[in-house]
């Protein structure tokens, strides 16, 4: 067939008893245009989904911060152009899967909010304009908590996040998790010990434990806990072993007592500075602590 007459079979298939048969938009047809179609998780700008609108077809672990290579609001009204991260104050998940804002990017954090399919609504006053990634049907329940994983009871919490000091001067390089005093303390990863200070209670009697995974090229740091007395370097522990009792090793009253557990690259025998350190030495630890089978909370 020649192509003019292609052309001319086409059109008249289109077209049936003089009305044309319009063609149906493919199922995946959503695209981030600043319109909250079906199928999208959409964030507002302010409260009330009111203001611009940045739509979302899957889960994002990091929104970036500058612009022109940020995620942003696209929709019109106030904020358009903006950068989503820690700008959202509202959403509307108009997809058949839960979706969970987190606090924190790579999905981490100690506070994130579910919208189930369909749900509209404000972000809650932690999260307000501090989301930081967001995941579609997020698999939390394959996971236990990283403070019930340490103390192997209920009753622990995080009580100071990586990055997450407010009113103490640095960085803080690690996550701060908290029962009690003589909690059991319990290896998150396995490894081998290669550094021990048994320490002291008081602000000058830091105690360390230093345990290396070579699987991963990580080791995990926990600081503040009395070390048992039978740990010695060169000791290979594993996945949920008795390591320490909860302590203030280090920390200035027993009121504060907590577990300091930091994540760092590579070998390394002691944690970074923190308190007083404008920079920060490690990664973010949240995707990791999810590989290894942790929410982190």
């Amino acid at each position: 067939m020649r192509t003019l007459d292609k052309i001319f079979a086409v059109a008249a298939a289109t077209v049936i008893g003089g009305t044309a048969l319009a063609t149906a938009p493919p199922a995946s047809a959503a695209t981030r245009n600043g319109v909250c179609e079906t199928g999208e998780f959409c964030y507002y700008f302010n409260s009330g989904t009111k203001g611009s609108l940045s739509d979302f077809t899957g889960s994002v672990a990091d929104y970036g911060t500058t612009q022109p290579s940020c995620y942003d609001f696209k929709g019109p009204g106030n904020g358009k152009g903006k950068c989503v991260k820690n700008s959202a104050a509202s959403a509307w998940n108009r997809t058949g899967k839960t979706v969970r804002v987190h606090f924190n990017s790579n999905y981490g954090g100690n506070v994130h909010q579910d919208f189930a399919p369909g749900a509209r609504g404000n972000l809650k006053p932690a999260l307000k304009n501090q989301n930081a990634s967001h995941q579609f049907s997020p698999s939390s329940s394959a996971r236990v908590n990283m403070s019930y994983a340490l103390y192997k009871a209920r009753g622990g919490h995080i009580s100071c996040g990586f990055d997450g000091y407010t009113h103490t001067p640095g960085r803080h390089e690690g996550i701060d998790v908290a029962r009690g005093v003589g909690s059991n303390v319990h290896a998150l990863v396995s490894g081998q010990i290669i550094y021990v200070a048994h320490g002291r209670n008081g602000g000058s009697g830091l105690s360390t434990i230093s345990v290396y995974n070579a699987s991963s090229n990580k080791t995990i740091i926990y600081l503040h806990s009395a070390p048992l007395s039978s740990l010695r370097v060169g000791q290979r522990i594993s996945r949920g072993q008795l390591i320490a009792a909860e302590a203030w090793h280090g920390v200035s009253s027993r009121k504060a007592a907590h577990t300091h557990v930091e994540m760092r690259p590579g070998r390394q025998k002691l944690a970074a500075k923190s308190v007083g350190d404008p920079s920060l030495s490690n990664p973010s630890p949240n995707a990791f602590w999810n590989s290894q089978g942790y929410n982190v909370r």
